[in-house]
């Protein structure tokens, strides 16, 4: 068992907003928090839109790959964290659950993508101070 907190970001395709998150956090915290990102139900692939629009800031997203959304992911999260995905999300007692309004970018372009991205952003910096304000680099 890991004494460092566990956030799982769900969307429902997990190929836009949970990505980017689950990227954006590991780009900030590092190794200090463990990260899973699922979707309620998972596309073939990451937008591209939102690779490019994560690559223009120095994350690279190419090798990600959508995932199911599991009651064991939910399960061994500290923090679950959706966006859009509505009543998909297995609760379970003792967790902490968040809902993030975001517009959803499938079918944006890089150019609609780069908003949401920025705000995932503030998003994640804003969580990472309050459940491990040491993770910050």
């Amino acid at each position: 068992m890991s004494d460092k907190p566990s956030v799982l970001f769900v969307c429902v395709h997990n190929a836009g907003r949970s990505q980017m998150a689950a990227a954006w956090l590991e780009h900030l915290a590092g190794d200090r928090i463990e990260v899973r990102s699922a979707g309620s139900a998972p596309a073939g692939s990451v937008n591209p839109a939102a690779v490019e629009a994560m690559r223009e800031v120095g994350i690279d997203m190419s090798a990600a790959t959508p995932k199911i959304l599991t009651v064991d992911s939910v399960r061994a999260s500290d923090v679950c964290i959706t966006m859009g995905c509505g009543d998909a999300c297995p609760v379970f007692p003792g967790k902490r659950y968040l809902d993030w309004k975001l517009d959803d970018p499938a079918g944006q372009g890089v150019e609609a993508v780069r908003p949401i991205r920025d705000e995932i952003k503030k998003l994640v910096e804003g969580l990472i101070e309050e459940i491990a304000p040491e993770a910050t680099k």
